[in-house]
């Protein structure tokens, strides 16, 4: 049976909420009880045989004698996958946590588990599991085809498992693609329920698997990460033949014990509305000049934020309700919600000055990948020169040179420095279909669709207005985002259904159906650039209130200045910093 997935925000009936699924740490088995699909389909048609076993094999190690490391490359680690290039994952252990021996092949090592083997701070037993999720744009995650030790050498060092699954993506190619999201974590799912299903035979404890990455990986962990055991993903989940149960019939989980997220680009149900209230309703050139239709589509979604982000209900760590409030100039810069967005802009700046010293160097972001532009550089002597050049257009900070302390004025000035929007209107679902994100959500290749209600909404209350702007198209009516709401994916599921799977506010917002109904990661780490154009300071606020509003205690949390969109670190290197940071939480 479906379970009712209508929002709070859209509608007023709320659907009571229901406990998690149990988590079950079973030993690896001879039964697989989830029905899946025939081998090679996505389709959502069922059966019961399987073309892969979910069992490991502990006889298949291979050994790098130089560095002490046992690795296999390649394991399918679902029963029935539609694409056996992207569903696959490797996985490598530091050399103490196994007891081997040489198989007749001369090759390969049978190997098994040696729990009271040591390697950095961990035994066999305890080591942490690490899972990269590399996907940006949510694209693919191209599996391992060789072994390379300098991949994976600070995290083995350190003693951690490092597993690396091949992820399919919006860009993933193959004959029975009919569609994308939510198959990029729906593999990351069934690789980790592999992980428990074997966790017998397996070094390492499941009880630590952590996920880490930035951009669209950043955003597919962080939707990993709330949704843990969410019935949403359960269909797909037996489609590809998934482990669902142990080999006593015990539930297996795919929830997780932590999320590095940099630079996350996700909540995009409210995406679009976001990123015109905090930068697009500053901005006057492109998409937003004069006389465009999309210039007053700009101005309806921004005016449309304050409405949503006030039904979340998001509180600050004193229980304070943070709500926007109609402001003199602008749309709605004010309010609580506003103040305490202000605060973290100026805990940014004010992190900032205390962790450098000047004269310092900031080096401006080029262009994308492969677009021959480089960044630019400039030094600043002293933290007042610093400070004037922030002030160049408009006076937004103050500075006290004897607290070395900044305070920041307002979201204007900051925007207009410091984060300019660099996306048209209708940043993440486009208006013709053309962002990203309406490839995150086609119903094939090449067959981009909308997937924002939120959005559509605002097109259908405005389109008389619209159609008076010479520039626009009947096309880009709320006609065509019905159109593609309606469509049913290859497990027989609508938009509704997708969009919320890939949204982590509708696991942690009691303004969502999905409200306590998933096992939720208990510790997280957050970074992110304030100078990224790609999405709103929103973004990543509105993500770690909620997740403290949850009830997680461990969120850290931090937006770093003068970074953008990158794996941003107040200070050091992002590997080192997410090691130690998993060192921090193992075991708790």
């Amino acid at each position: 049976m479906d379970v009712n997935r209508r929002t709070v925000i859209r509608s007023a009936t709320a659907v009571a909420a229901v406990a998690a699924f149990p988590v079950a740490e079973g030993s690896a088995g001879t039964a697989f009880a989830a029905t899946s699909s025939s081998s090679g389909s996505s389709s959502g048609s069922s059966g019961t045989s399987s073309a892969y076993s979910l069992e490991f094999d502990a006889t298949a190690w291979s050994y790098d004698a130089t560095n002490d490391v046992y690795y296999q490359i390649g394991k399918v680690y679902v029963a029935n996958p539609a694409a056996t290039d992207y569903e696959n994952l490797s996985i490598y252990v530091p050399g103490a946590y196994l007891t081997a021996t040489a198989n007749s092949d001369g090759t390969t090592y049978t190997a098994k588990l040696n729990r009271k083997g040591t390697a950095g701070r961990y035994t066999g037993g305890t080591a942490p599991i690490v899972i990269p999720v590399n996907t940006p744009g949510y694209a693919h995650q191209g599996p391992a085809t060789s072994y390379s030790y300098s991949a994976v050498s600070q995290y083995l060092d350190a003693g951690l498992i490092y597993v690396w699954p091949g992820l399919r993506g919006r860009d993933s190619s193959t004959s029975t693609r009919s569609d994308a999201a939510p198959w990029g974590v729906t593999d990351l799912k069934a690789a980790v329920r592999y992980l428990r299903y074997n966790r017998s035979v397996l070094p390492g404890s499941t009880d630590d698997i952590v996920l880490f990455g930035m951009s669209g990986g950043g955003a597919q962990d962080t939707v990993a990460g709330t949704s843990g055991d969410s019935p949403l993903y359960h269909p797909y989940l037996r489609t590809i033949g998934a482990a669902m149960e142990d080999a006593h019939g015990r539930p297996l989980s795919d929830a997780v014990a932590g999320v590095m997220a940099w630079c996350p680009i996700t909540n995009l149900e409210e995406a679009n509305l976001s990123y015109e209230w905090n930068m697009g309703q500053f901005a006057s050139t492109g998409t937003r000049a004069s006389g465009t239709w999309t210039s007053a589509y700009s101005t309806d979604l921004a005016k449309a934020w304050p409405a949503y982000v006030n039904r979340l209900g998001l509180r600050d760590e004193h229980g304070r309700r943070l709500e926007l409030t109609g402001s003199a100039d602008g749309v709605h810069l004010a309010g609580s919600y506003y103040d305490h967005l202000i605060g973290v802009i100026t805990t940014s700046l004010n992190d900032f000055l205390s962790d450098n010293t000047f004269p310092y160097t900031i080096t401006t972001m080029g262009g994308p990948p492969g677009s021959g532009q480089t960044g630019t550089s400039t030094t600043y002597e002293t933290v007042d020169d610093y400070i004037a050049y922030l002030n160049t257009a408009t006076t937004w900070v103050s500075y006290d040179a004897t607290s070395n302390t900044a305070t920041v004025s307002g979201l204007e000035g900051f925007v207009n420095s410091q984060k300019n929007a660099n996306k048209p209107v209708g940043a993440f679902d486009g208006y013709s279909r053309g962002q990203t994100e309406n490839g995150v959500f086609a119903m094939g290749l090449n067959a981009p669709a909308h997937f924002a209600p939120l959005s559509r909404d605002v097109v259908k209350a405005n389109e008389t207005k619209y159609a008076t702007y010479a520039d626009w198209d009947s096309a880009y009516g709320a006609a065509a985002y019905d159109s593609d709401f309606a469509q049913k994916d290859s497990v027989g599921k609508d938009m509704a259904w997708r969009g919320e799977a890939y949204n982590p506010l509708y696991f942690l917002s009691p303004a969502f159906a999905g409200y306590r109904r998933s096992k939720v990661a208990r510790h997280w780490r957050i970074r992110t650039g304030i100078m990224q154009g790609d999405t709103a300071n929103t973004t990543e606020i509105n993500l770690q209130l909620a997740l403290r509003n949850y009830g997680v205690r461990d969120v850290d949390f931090a937006t770093v200045w003068a970074q953008a969109h990158t794996m941003a670190e107040r200070t050091g290197d992002s590997t080192t910093n997410f090691i130690s940071w998993v060192e921090s939480i193992a075991g708790r």
